[in-house]
């Protein structure tokens, strides 16, 4: 029997190039021809970020970077005219970025039955489309039932510790990997790509991994 390949995809919900980076990696996958283990690891883009909406990313873009009006609007409108290329209605600009701790917690609930993939798609589509805020409790729980979840199950969840342990391990883990931007593929523990590289970049690489 074929040993799969296991790709580890270092990703956060917050980050628009993260969903492009995704739907391209499902595409290479599907082209790869060989059993394929995708793992999701967390990496919060702003660990100390509040649990509360604040400013949208537009106007933390114009604040931080000096960015004028025109080039933001390019920046954006670049982010989503690729990811309408990947089948993706992307609302950047609008969405109101919080900390993703929470976010990072139930898609490891989520991977506890098969369903991690299900549960980001229903984040990243949350925050990046619908722009809503994904550090409420109450937003994650009916996002979770979406996705196939028990809600009852998943609130108790949110409202202990469940599952810190592992972004916390995760977030170590990163470090000591010098990973710093997402997304980021690992193929069987050796980095392959950083960025959302397009399909055949990907499909490469990992044809290349599969290989050793």
């Amino acid at each position: 029997m074929t040993r799969p390949v296991q790709i580890e995809f270092w990703a956060d919900v917050m980050c628009p190039w993260c969903w492009i980076g995704k739907r391209r990696l499902d595409s290479a996958v599907a082209r790869l021809g060989r059993p394929v283990d995708v793992v999701w690891r967390s990496f919060e883009l702003r660990p100390g970020h509040p649990a509360v909406p604040g400013p949208t990313l537009r106007d933390m873009m114009a604040v931080r970077y000096g960015l004028d009006a025109d080039r933001l609007g390019e920046l954006f409108g670049r982010i989503e005219e690729l990811g309408a290329a990947e089948g993706l209605l992307l609302r950047p600009a609008t969405a109101r970025p919080v900390n993703s701790f929470d976010a990072h917690r139930l898609i490891r609930a989520a991977a506890e039955h098969g369903l991690a993939d299900a549960m980001a798609e229903r984040l990243f589509a949350a925050h990046l489309t619908d722009n809503a805020d994904v550090a409420d409790r109450t937003v994650l729980t009916g996002l979770a039932r979406d996705a196939g979840l028990d809600a009852g199950a998943v609130r108790a969840m949110l409202d202990g510790t469940e599952h810190a342990g592992a972004v916390l391990a995760d977030r170590r883990r990163a470090g000591h990997a010098g990973i710093r931007q997402v997304p980021t593929f690992v193929v069987d523990g050796v980095p392959a790509a950083a960025g959302a590289e397009s399909t055949a970049v990907l499909l490469d690489r990992l044809r290349g991994a599969a290989g050793r």
